[in-house]
């Protein structure tokens, strides 16, 4: 299959998961009660550090650099732990929702909300493993300068792909984390080969989105400047959420399909050529 060709695939899921978007356009709550509820959580976070120093900076770089680098990395492990556990909570909520949107069923936010309360605990054992995780590589580039960048880098691709199907993991079969982490990766090995990057991208979308507010936010600066920055944060902000929630949506989809369940809105000969095979 040529790279043209696996564009075009990614051109038509997207576009059908962006369809699922329009046709029940609460799906898109869920991204924006995540991002609200994280830059709540970053304001808060940076403000009781601020707090608790005095709001003078130079008393948190003096405690930093007298021994309290180790308290540096707990209050990122918090950081990492609390929003680890909001995204996926909303993810599993917004995955849930496109189920029953796929079912046929009434997809209320509601109903992804108080399925996502029934997963917490879950949902929290993952977010510490996540956490752990991070603040690991985190700590592996701190101290290792550029070999450490490379080494994050290396294992930030693998965990990345690893890990592709765990929301939808700890959604519906309810593991432990490690577990979570295996049957991801088996699912990745078994059903979708390696190279999962070569066939469907939205970052395409996101690209072309941006392109065309930056073109019309400098086309509107020169009628009124006020309007066209407003316009642009506001088409920025929307068109993160609609990526957001799309790509959220496939996933929930090629998880039923792997599982041999019915995917409804989307083509099946597509879907069979999302990622190239694994050669043996």
């Amino acid at each position: 299959m040529s790279f043209f060709d696996r564009m075009s695939n990614g051109w038509k899921l997207g576009m059908t998961s962006f369809g699922i978007i329009r046709e029940n356009p609460s799906l898109m709550l869920f991204p924006v009660l995540s991002g609200t509820s994280l830059l709540f959580i970053s304001l808060t976070f940076l403000g009781g550090i601020a707090a608790f120093f005095g709001f003078e900076l130079d008393a948190f770089f003096v405690r930093f650099e007298t021994g309290g680098e180790w308290l540096a990395y707990i209050g990122l492990f918090i950081f990492y732990l609390i929003n680890f556990t909001v995204v996926v909570f909303f993810n599993v909520g917004l995955i849930h929702c496109t189920r029953l949107f796929m079912e046929g069923k009434e997809a209320k936010v509601g109903d992804g909300i108080a399925y996502s309360i029934s997963r917490i605990e879950a949902i929290v054992s993952w977010a510490l493993l996540a956490a752990t995780v991070g603040v690991i590589l985190k700590t592996l580039e701190d101290r290792l300068g550029a070999i450490g960048k490379l080494i994050v880098g290396i294992v930030g691709i693998a965990w990345s792909i690893a890990t592709f199907f765990v929301v939808p993991v700890v959604a519906y079969e309810n593991v432990a984390p490690i577990e979570a982490v295996r049957r991801s990766a088996r699912i990745m090995k078994e059903k979708w080969g390696e190279a999962i990057g070569a066939n469907f991208s939205f970052g395409l979308f996101y690209m072309l989105g941006i392109a065309i507010i930056v073109v019309l936010s400098v086309l509107l600066f020169f009628v009124h400047p006020v309007v066209a920055i407003v316009a642009g944060l506001l088409s920025f902000l929307f068109l993160a959420t609609a990526v957001s929630a799309a790509k959220t949506v496939f996933l929930a989809a090629i998880y039923r399909y792997v599982n041999d369940e019915p995917v409804e809105y989307y083509d099946r000969e597509v879907l069979d050529n999302v990622f190239m095979p694994k050669k043996k």
